[in-house]
Parts: structure tokens; C-alpha cells; sequence
């Protein structure tokens, strides 16, 4: 019987897109390991709507 992995799959989202009352939303599916990273991950990603480079961060 395999062990659960400390692998899991996190949603990022645009911090600074949702404040712009822009419609629509830049999300980033990715996997983090649980025990290296234990909070909220938050990364620099692109948001193709607002055409530059913002911090997404992590959402349950």
C-alpha cells in the first residue's frame, strides 16, 4: 500500500487584479510540498489581462 504523498495541488490567484475591479481573474494551478512549505505560497506570475507581471498568492 503506497503513503500518502506531501505533495498537493494549490490554486494561485492575482492579488493585485482583484483590487482593479477589472472583470475576469488570472489563476495559476500548481503543486507544492506541504512540509517544505507549510503557508501560503506567493509568486511573482504574469496576469495576461493586465499585461505585466503580479503577485499571486495562494487560496484555499
Amino acid at each position: 500500500m503506497a503513503k500518502k504523498g506531501n505533495r498537493i495541488q494549490v490554486i494561485l490567484e492575482c492579488t493585485e487584479h482583484k483590487e482593479s475591479g477589472m472583470p475576469g481573474t488570472s489563476r495559476y494551478v500548481t503543486k507544492k510540498n506541504k512540509k517544505n512549505t507549510p503557508d501560503r505560497m506567493e509568486i511573482k506570475k504574469y496576469n495576461p489581462i493586465l499585461k505585466r507581471m503580479t503577485v499571486h498568492k495562494e487560496i484555499k
